[in-house]
């Protein structure tokens, strides 16, 4: 006798083949409106021959990282990180123990290291950050980003960026889409690990900067790191950044802060072809934190009440994402 073959086999073959390609790009988003919008508006930027039409190499999107890729809290990552550094340092630091901001960062004192103010903190970037090559400093990130965890997750930050984004990421490339990173967080910082876990190249980092000076050493050409600031790439720095590192206007920008607010604006306004603004607002504080305007790290107040006169995507990342980490 003559099996039946199986029930999926059946409609397989039934199917046209373009019906089994059909998969959802975005599967960690619940199919709310902020989805569709975003579905909607690569569809329309990638119809050829549509009015709204825009070639690849005008497809720049812009994604703000801390908050935006993954976890900013309970501080941003490169603060943590310095921290860290300061621990690690201290053996050969015996002054650090009576010390400002030194002395906070070794005992704990948040409310200590908050009081010395941008001051106290560009000396502890000063000294974690500066007085070594860049490669040096390669080393060190690379050292600390595979083995430092999360206070609250207990994982690598590495593991706290957000499925969904890597998702969108990955949604964008496939239709055409040159995405890149533009963050007020350190340029050499984020470089040696963007590829691995975003799939953003070095080239394709934007971010603020410290003073690099050429020297030959020992017969080798090397990049030496200076303590003084060269370029923050926040807020109004981030057209400013976009400008000179990528030379394009972007035609979709993602962010999450006030520090975001100014690319958003540079992405969207004055223009008449299509343009998407997206703000991820953190709602969730189960499955990760909730805050936007009463805040120390990634406040959120001017760009969510321009949001909506603006045409600005707000997610809700506890109604709109299925699920939150990979």
């Amino acid at each position: 006798m003559r099996l039946l073959p199986p029930l999926a086999l059946v409609l397989s073959l039934a199917l046209p083949i373009g019906a089994l390609a059909q998969t959802d790009p975005l599967p960690s988003w619940n199919d709310t409106p902020t989805k569709a919008a975003i579905v909607d508006f690569v569809a329309k930027v990638t119809n050829e021959g549509g009015p709204d039409f825009v070639p690849e190499a005008d497809r720049i999107a812009t994604f703000d990282n801390d908050g935006t890729l993954w976890v900013e809290h309970p501080m941003y990552t490169q603060l943590a990180f310095a921290l860290d550094r300061v621990k690690e340092m201290a053996p050969d630091h015996p002054d650090w123990k009576t010390t400002q901001p030194f002395q906070a960062v070794l005992e704990g004192d948040m409310k200590a290291l908050g009081a010395s103010g941008e001051e106290g903190l560009m000396t502890i970037v000063g000294v974690t950050h500066a007085g070594m090559s860049t490669a040096d400093f390669e080393d060190i990130v690379n050292q600390w980003i595979t083995t430092a965890r999360h206070p609250k997750f207990d994982k690598p930050y590495t593991d706290l960026v957000y499925q969904p984004m890597l998702e969108l990421l990955d949604y964008l490339r496939a239709n055409g889409f040159q995405t890149f990173i533009v963050s007020g967080g350190g340029i050499e910082f984020m470089r040696p690990w963007t590829e691995q876990v975003y799939g953003i190249p070095p080239a394709q980092v934007v971010g603020s900067s410290i003073k690099t000076e050429f020297e030959v050493k020992d017969g080798q050409p090397i990049l030496m790191r200076d303590a003084q600031i060269a370029f923050i790439d926040d807020k109004a720095g981030k057209p400013v950044g976009i400008n000179s590192h990528i030379g394009q206007r972007p035609i979709a920008a993602f962010g999450n802060s006030d520090g975001d607010l100014e690319m958003l604006q540079y992405t969207t306004m004055g223009v008449d072809e299509p343009r998407l603004g997206v703000i991820i607002h953190h709602t969730d504080a189960v499955r990760e934190y909730a805050y936007d305007r009463d805040t120390t790290f990634g406040k959120l107040d001017k760009a969510l009440d321009a949001a909506p006169e603006r045409g600005w995507v707000v997610v809700d990342m506890k109604n709109d994402w299925a699920k939150v980490f990979p």
